[in-house]
């Protein structure tokens, strides 16, 4: 029986599609039931489920975020602790080194102020003043000569006497100003001393309120992390994502030395290793090369760390000072030998690119690149100095790979916090629309069977009225 002769019911397919319609109806509306309590398990399941699974995702988003609060705390701890140290060991070598002068500088002080004292002592002395009896002298000027010849040689002798004498006693007056003038000038140098030596105490004190204010800024930034603020946290995270992008970027740019550096030894060292060796699908030289970088980077790292600049690895900074300043030669004079290793092996490809030129040249005939190039050397010594210093430069990308490790654990956490909660964000728009969805179901089945829902209603509603009817009737 074929699905044709199976639709067709009568000789009408009109009546056919009816009678279909009308058995499909009947068969939905006897399986409402049924299928709106499918649709709201289904739809119970899978809201229960998604809900469950995001609060259990918010839950490792509210501890991963307690863990990142964490050890952001504790990283800006650490670092506060490190800056609080330094500014207090500035301030006790500027305490120790201007106490240790200031009994030198108080013994300058006293002989300076005594040095004063003795000429302003010697200054205020008074002068011999002028004689009192230059009336006499002018009395003496106007009396009349006598007509005694010897009376008047003898008023006249007395009158260039008292002359003389009060002349005498008017230079003696200005000599003794002037030298009172000399004693006062003499004195300015030790003025101009003692404010030199109060205009550098006075430095040393703002030196020190200034270090003092910022030892209370840190302090007060270090209280907040210890409390655990909020805006601690905030300034924190703020500044490990700045450092972990301006890290990252320093990092590149050293990558790029590293490639260039690479580049300057990897040719000769095939001649030294061997260009036709492999290990695996990389030749034996371009291992070689790399490991002597990375040898290089090992030797930086461990210099940084025995002189306490970073403290990725706390064994080396505990190290006693004696054993630490002998691992700092050391890996000194072996970073020492790397580079001078690599200014060679520059000197060595030099040598080798020109032969190759050479060697061309010769094969094609052309002996005009065949002359001396008196600039040669210009060359030589540029690769030769770049193989000698991009070792010692990439000594301090130990610096901005602390900076990296430490502020990647922050950016980690802040990456993970916001993937979690945006994954559990979607859990949860998810079970609302499979909730609201079997709903939407039910309304949609409901639709499909309007007309039997309609007559039920009909009936239903007529049923309840006659019931109505029949208890007032009864009453």
């Amino acid at each position: 029986m074929s699905v044709e002769q199976f639709l067709s019911l009568t000789p009408s397919p009109v009546l056919s599609a009816i009678i279909w319609a009308v058995i499909i109806i009947a068969i939905l509306y006897l399986a409402r039931s049924t299928v709106h309590a499918a649709l709201r398990s289904v739809g119970g399941i899978m809201h229960n489920a998604l809900r469950l699974g995001s609060r259990s995702i918010s839950r490792a988003e509210a501890r991963l975020e307690d863990r990142n609060r964490e050890v952001l705390l504790a990283t800006g701890r650490e670092a506060k602790e490190r800056v609080i140290e330094r500014e207090f060991e500035r301030v006790g070598d500027s305490v120790d080194k201007d106490l240790s002068k200031y009994p030198a500088l108080r013994r300058r002080l006293n002989e300076a102020i005594a040095r004063i004292d003795e000429d302003h002592q010697s200054a205020i002395d008074v002068p011999p003043s002028p004689p009192g009896w230059t009336k006499a002298v002018e009395v003496v000027a106007k009396i009349d000569a006598p007509s005694d010849y010897m009376i008047g040689n003898i008023l006249s002798d007395i009158h260039k006497s008292l002359v003389k004498a009060h002349n005498q006693a008017i230079e003696e007056y200005r000599k003794a100003s002037a030298v009172r003038h000399k004693i006062l000038t003499g004195m300015m140098p030790q003025w101009i001393k003692i404010q030199q030596t109060l205009s550098s105490v006075t430095k040393n004190i703002d030196s020190l309120l200034k270090r003092s204010r910022a030892i209370d800024r840190h302090m007060k930034e270090y209280e907040d992390i210890v409390k655990g603020t909020d805006r601690a946290v905030q300034t924190l995270s703020s500044s490990s994502l700045v450092q972990f992008f301006v890290s990252a970027l320093i990092l590149v740019v050293a990558l790029g030395g590293a490639t260039v550096n690479f580049s300057l030894i990897a040719r000769p060292m095939a001649e030294m290793v061997g260009g036709t060796n492999f290990i695996g699908s990389f030749r034996a030289a371009d291992i070689a090369a790399l490991v002597i970088i990375l040898v290089e980077i090992t030797m930086g790292l461990f210099l940084m760390e025995a002189m306490r600049i970073t403290r990725l690895f706390p064994v080396i900074g505990a190290l006693p000072d004696k054993m630490r300043v002998r691992m700092i030669y050391v890996t000194f004079t072996i970073l020492f030998l790397l580079a001078t290793v690599e200014a060679g092996l520059a000197y060595m490809r030099e040598i080798l690119l020109q032969d190759e030129l050479a060697t061309s040249a010769i094969l094609r005939g052309d002996a005009a690149l065949l002359a001396p190039n008196d600039f040669q050397w210009i060359t030589t010594a540029a690769q030769m100095g770049m193989g000698f210093v991009l070792p010692f430069a990439l000594v301090f990308v130990a610096i901005p790979l602390e900076t990296f490790v430490h502020s990647m654990r922050t950016v980690v956490g802040v990456v993970g916090i916001g993937l979690l909660r945006t994954i559990a964000l979607l859990m949860r728009v998810l079970g609302n629309t499979f909730r609201h969805g079997a709903t939407f179901l039910q309304q949609l089945y409901d639709l499909l069977i309007i007309v039997p829902l309609w007559i039920e209603h009909m009936v239903v509603g007529k049923r309840n009225k006659s019931a109505s009817q029949f208890r007032e009737v009864s009453l």
